[in-house]
């Protein structure tokens, strides 16, 4: 049976202040219209639902028991609006992140700092992912956004809505210092000197893999790390040369804690995408730490 939702919210209305002429004033219309609905409501339900006398209305006992089920309704839609609200307004939700280990420091943290001051009741639920694993949880709906190297896509499904560039390079300490002060045939430092990477299995390692076998040069380094952190802790001591993000050790190089090789070939810039589900909406929270986001990037890229 369809009954107006309208019709209830009259009946829930008119019970709570126990009068026609009052539930009036307070829905903004007339006592006939009111009347007209409640004898509408109990023509549908079947029953009389409010006894009339001098002073007002109350309830019978089918009504009474109507109106306890339609207040917890109406507290519980009441509750609903409230909470959108609050989402709406930033003063309540969540975001829910994925992206590689080296991005989630140096490329969302101050991001994340920023979103946080502004919007401190915001839950920020960050995951450090691989690419493949930030698609499949884009794809399932798991993560509001994901963070990732840019790699062939076999089915259509997560919409680009920004990417960056990134550029790799080989940097050394003060032990090699010498490889910084010309430029150098990438050969010759390859076959000739320690090489520091990113151990097999991520997707930043395949690109640079591929890269130097398009140049048919076979790299085969002597350390082996789990995260970039740990390589320019490496080439800081002294260890090797180290292949590295650029956009991530700025500051050691401004520093010169490190020093960038010039390489008679550049290596060809790797591209990172921002990414979402395609046709499911942003929550208000997670289009506020996008614009954060996208903004912090742009600045970058022109620095």
């Amino acid at each position: 049976m369809y009954i107006n939702l309208e019709l209830y919210r009259i009946f829930y209305i008119t019970a709570k202040v126990g009068s026609i002429s009052k539930a009036a004033k307070e829905l903004f219309t007339s006592q006939p219209a009111i009347s007209q609905s409640i004898r509408q409501l109990e023509l549908k339900l079947g029953g009389p639902l409010f006894y009339r006398n001098a002073r007002g209305v109350t309830l019978t006992s089918e009504g009474s028991v109507l109106y306890q089920y339609i207040e917890q309704g109406y507290i519980m839609m009441e509750m609903a609006e409230r909470k959108y609200r609050e989402l709406r307004e930033l003063s309540e939700g969540q975001i829910r992140i994925s992206a590689c280990s080296e991005i989630c420091k140096h490329t969302l943290m101050k991001s994340i700092c920023e979103f946080h001051k502004l919007h401190s009741n915001i839950k920020i639920q960050m995951k450090d992912e691989s690419s493949l694993e930030i698609l499949r949880k884009l794809d399932l709906g798991e993560i509001d956004l994901g963070l990732f190297n840019l790699i062939p896509m076999q089915e259509n499904k997560i919409e680009i809505i920004d990417t960056f560039e990134l550029h790799d390079c080989f940097v050394v300490g003060e032990q090699y210092k010498e490889l910084s002060r010309q430029k150098v045939e990438i050969r010759n430092v390859i076959n000739n000197y320690p090489i520091i990477m990113l151990q097999r299995g991520g997707n930043t390692r395949a690109f640079i893999d591929e890269f130097f076998r398009l140049k048919g040069i076979d790299i085969h380094p002597q350390i082996e790390l789990s995260n970039m952190d740990l390589i320019v802790e490496f080439a800081k001591n002294g260890l090797g040369v180290a292949c590295v993000t650029k956009e991530y050790i700025m500051s050691e190089l401004i520093n010169g804690q490190l020093y960038e090789v010039p390489l008679d070939e550049i290596i060809t810039p790797r591209t990172l995408g921002i990414g979402i589900k395609k046709d499911m909406p942003l929550s208000v929270a997670s289009e506020e730490f996008l614009r954060i986001l996208k903004l912090n990037n742009k600045v970058m890229v022109e620095t």
